[in-house]
């Protein structure tokens, strides 16, 4: 048991992260955590075997939330009720700034299609190699590679119109 929580307790807030950004809730989020984990722990001799557990915990993640969210017919979370900045030395002027560049890259990543927004979320938020990304979403390293361009483009391209509105 101790082994088991030592090798998931440095990823266990990425795995949160994870699902919570697909169902969308905090709470439905916790259960898909805590049913992985009852998961692993009845395969945990499967478990050990794996080479990239974390990798292997992520993709579970992802496919238990996404069979949640089919069951809920849930919407994919609002980036905006998620992701605050808090920086003590702020003015409220900064603060009000940086959580409406927030507000704006949120709506501007929702726009857009799901592949990216995947792959956005795990390369941009998460921090993954696309070696990584490709073991969670099952896509090739080319294919994140042109999704990430992509999207990246599409942000780039709307951000800068936007500061001209």
């Amino acid at each position: 048991m101790n082994e088991l929580v030592h090798i998931i307790s440095p990823f266990q807030n990425k795995l949160f992260r994870y699902a919570l950004r697909i169902v969308g809730d905090h709470m439905e989020a916790e259960d898909v955590v805590q049913e992985l984990l009852i998961k692993i722990w009845k395969k945990k001799d499967q478990f050990l075997q794996v080479d990239n557990k974390e990798a292997w915990c992520m993709t579970l993640t992802r496919n238990m939330s996404i069979d949640k969210t089919r069951k809920k017919k849930y919407r994919t979370a609002n980036i905006d009720d998620f992701h605050f900045i808090k920086d003590s030395a702020s003015s409220p002027y900064q603060t009000l700034e940086s959580q409406d560049n927030l507000g704006r890259i949120g709506s501007i990543i929702r726009e857009l299609n799901e592949k990216q927004q995947t792959v956005i979320h795990l390369r941009d938020v998460e921090g993954y190699s696309y070696k990584e990304i490709s073991e969670i979403s099952g896509y090739t390293v080319d294919q994140i590679k042109i999704y990430l361009h992509r999207a990246r483009l599409q942000l780039r391209k709307k951000i800068n119109r936007s500061d001209y509105e």
